[in-house]
């Protein structure tokens, strides 16, 4: 071979191969690019990172390329993973909700030792042989009794012949709602699969909110465009609960009906619907009622108004006194607005949480209509105050004076005792109270917070969550189950 001879003459620049030049048109010159004319920058468009789908709704053309399959996946998918997630969270809410709507009478020590007096006296005669059961009536319910009363000795009270229903819980002890949720699903009437009862219009309602309350404030944002920081995320929250409460109304009565079907009031949330409306005073009643409409303002007020206020007065005060250059912000500082955002969800759920159960309080009492059509009260799967509240201010009052804030304590007895008992088809064993009562005896103030502890350990795991996930969520603000 030649020794003159190289490669060189055989290498030809590929770099044109890879060019973003457009193809010149017929009829025009075509040129080299170079600094004169610079090449055109390419076009990337967002993809979703589940579907691939992510049309330019701007150009007309890309319309009518969307793919309706794709769409109707993603709809689905996301239907999916909203209805698994509330699914999740529901035993809890199931279980804090009937706990805030548990009477539980100050007179309950008494009459559930009278109670037990009786059951005892009822299960010592049937005598001593195990076959007396033979010649037992099976139409009879010994489970649904008349809670005696002495009269004679105390004042008349709403415990005065009251009956308890075979669908009813009794109140024992719960242990928070953990406690609840385990009595629930152990109850007869009741059983596991009572705690997803109103699954279907949570979802609904969760969706709706996350919807609607986004387009409210852009149109609060349009009229008003100089407010305060404060007064547009507050308004569109309001805004928001208010049209759906409706909705939250149907959902804490499904919740709250007992699961029996022979006993349910409504057999779904369109059924709901329609019988509200029809006997409760329509649309005017199902959103203007006094009862439904105070507390629904007061809640929907007070609730966003805490979670967004108190992360920035905690974070300013906490600055203060550090004597820090910089003040703690979501961007400089996202822990410590973390730890801010997590003691303000702490502390205000010191005040949101009793207007919350006085609004489900008069969410269950059903309020009649005309003479034509009067709606029943509710067969509740818990124990319900048997006369109605007057308003928030009576709801307030009564369950701090006439509720107690102890719940009873099983005491131990004998396996002959519990054999009769569960043969006698009675759910209420021997049942006591704390010998070192406080002030908690004669007061309802803990029936306001019934639920506070799973709110609390909520609010922590979202902080830990935030904290681990080391702040990329988009999401601002704290949650709360």
């Amino acid at each position: 071979m030649n020794s003159s001879s190289s490669l060189r003459d055989l290498y030809s620049d590929t770099s044109s191969a890879w060019s973003f030049t457009p193809e010149s048109m017929p009829g025009n010159s075509t040129s080299t690019a170079g600094p004169s004319n610079p090449l055109p920058q390419p076009r990337w468009k967002s993809r979703s990172p589940v579907f691939d789908l992510s049309p330019d709704f701007a150009d007309v053309s890309a319309v009518s390329d969307i793919d309706l399959i794709q769409v109707l996946k993603t709809a689905l998918a996301s239907a999916m993973l909203q209805y698994t997630s509330t699914a999740i969270a529901m035993p809890w809410e199931v279980g804090k909700l009937l706990l805030q709507v548990q009477w539980v009478p100050r007179e309950l020590e008494s009459e559930i030792s009278l109670a037990n007096e009786e059951v005892e006296e009822t299960s010592e005669s049937d005598g001593e042989g195990e076959d007396d059961s033979y010649f037992a009536d099976p139409n009879h319910n010994s489970s649904e009794r008349h809670i005696p009363s002495n009269s004679s000795s105390r004042s008349p009270s709403p415990l005065d012949d009251v009956q308890v229903p075979p669908y009813t819980i009794p109140i024992g002890p719960q242990d928070g709602v953990w406690g609840m949720i385990k009595r629930i699903g152990r109850f007869r009437s009741e059983g596991w699969l009572a705690l997803f009862k109103g699954l279907l219009t949570s979802c609904v309602t969760e969706v709706l909110s996350s919807t609607i309350q986004p387009i409210v404030y852009r149109l609060l944002q349009s009229f008003f465009p100089q407010p305060g920081t404060l007064l547009l995320p507050l308004g569109s929250h309001l805004i928001t609960g208010f049209l759906l409460s409706p909705l939250d109304l149907i959902r804490t009565r499904l919740i709250v009906q007992s699961f029996i079907p022979r006993y349910r009031s409504y057999s779904g949330p369109i059924d709901a619907l329609s019988q509200i409306l029809r006997d409760e005073g329509g649309i005017k009643g199902i959103y203007l009622h006094p009862h439904l409409l105070v507390p629904t303002l007061l809640d929907c007020t007070i609730r966003p108004l805490v979670a967004l206020a108190l992360p920035g007065i905690i974070a300013s005060y906490v600055t203060s006194l550090s004597s820090l250059t910089h003040g703690i912000s979501e961007e400089n500082n996202p822990i410590a607005w973390g730890v801010a955002e997590l003691a303000g969800s702490c502390i205000g759920l010191m005040v949101t949480l009793p207007f919350e159960t006085v609004r489900r309080r008069l969410q269950v009492q059903t309020r009649g209509g005309d003479r034509h059509h009067k709606a029943k009260p509710i067969r509740g799967c818990v124990s319900l105050r048997p006369t109605p509240y007057f308003g928030v201010v009576d709801a307030f009052y009564r369950i701090i004076t006439e509720e107690r804030s102890d719940v009873p304590l099983e005491r131990k007895q004998g396996k002959k005792n519990k054999r009769r008992l569960s043969k006698a088809g009675e759910e209420t064993a021997t049942v006591g109270f704390k010998e070192d009562e406080g002030w908690f005896k004669n007061t309802g103030v803990g029936q306001l917070y019934r639920g506070l502890g799973m709110r609390l350990g909520a609010s922590i795991i979202v902080f830990i969550l935030a904290v681990v996930s080391g702040g990329e969520s988009e999401d601002g603000g704290w949650a709360e189950l």
